[in-house]
């Protein structure tokens, strides 16, 4: 008889640690400080924009054709801070779900070294947005105090395929926004910088995420893949919905109950959201998390 200290690992979990490993091995060939960075020194040059202009909520609308070039440049600085606060709030909510479902599991687990890995670049990342939005002289934007209780409940309850699924559309949807922004020449350039820095990183947080809820949902029956489905849909439109803080229109000069009016109705921008989502529903639907439940969530913050 033979007798062994550790279970031979399954196919899948071997396709784990190999996919952790090349993670990691990316992120030791591939990673930026940004303190280093980024040009934090350089005074904010207002002749720039914040945020691609077409990726503004007013963008299309007669209220954006009436306002001054100045006013649009303001308001789409304010709105790219808007975002990074809502990254930031999200990011800390991602932070501890991964350090909760790592929690006293083996040290020695290529996951388990990237999920450490993973929160050490988000940790950089939200300081990086919170300069950001302080060099673009914006206030501290915050969700609405119902979204950061219910943020509160979600970090401390959300597990499996629900964390890492609601992980890869926050992800997913500020990835599409910022590969645009930092292409374009009229966004102010330490914000482009940012937007790259964050491009490049997520890009293996994503791939993590959406390994991660494949590999949880294995297996799962109908009912699971419903409910789960409902709480993933739930927390996106939360997030996207979160993202243009109204008191942008306000700090920007604008008349907040006309802005706020114009941009619910703004078709432009609901079709900017939904062509950025494409690839996100896509494997969504593939995963067993695209539901008709789901689906009436995803409707009410225009990712679909």
């Amino acid at each position: 008889m033979t007798s062994t200290t550790k279970d031979e690992p399954t196919p899948q979990q071997e396709d784990r640690h190999e996919m952790a490993d090349r993670l990691l091995r990316s992120s030791e060939t591939l990673s930026y400080d940004p303190i280093k960075e980024v040009d934090w020194e350089t005074p904010l040059d207002t002749d720039y924009h914040g945020t691609s202009p077409e990726w503004s909520t007013l963008y299309g609308t007669a209220y954006w054709a009436e306002m001054t070039p100045e006013q649009q440049r303001e308001l789409t600085r304010q709105e790219a801070a808007s975002v990074a606060s809502t990254g930031i709030w999200f990011e800390m909510i991602l932070q501890q779900m991964v350090l909760r479902d790592f929690y006293a599991k083996d040290p020695t687990d290529p996951a388990f070294q990237w999920a450490l890995t993973e929160i050490a670049d988000e940790c950089r990342h939200s300081i990086m947005f919170a300069r950001g939005a302080a060099k673009l002289r914006a206030p501290a934007y915050r969700p609405p105090r119902p979204v950061v209780e219910l943020g509160r409940i979600f970090k401390t309850v959300a597990s499996g395929e629900a964390a890492y699924a609601a992980i890869l559309v926050a992800e997913e949807v500020l990835d599409v926004m910022q590969r645009d922004w930092m292409r374009d020449e009229r966004v102010v350039p330490f914000v482009r910088t940012v937007n790259n820095i964050h491009v490049v990183e997520e890009s293996r947080h994503m791939k993590f995420a959406r390994e991660e809820t494949k590999a949880r949902l294995a297996g799962a029956g109908w009912l699971r893949r419903q409910a789960q489905a409902v709480v993933v849909a739930g927390a996106s439109y939360f997030i996207v919905t979160s993202m243009w803080n109204k008191k942008v229109y306000e700090n920007a000069g604008l008349d907040v109950k006309r802005a706020v009016r114009e941009a619910k109705a703004n078709e432009h921008h609901k079709s900017m959201l939904r062509s950025s989502c494409a690839g996100l529903m896509e494997f969504l639907n593939s995963a067993g998390l695209l539901t008709k439940a789901s689906h009436w969530f995803y409707k009410r913050a225009n990712l679909i």
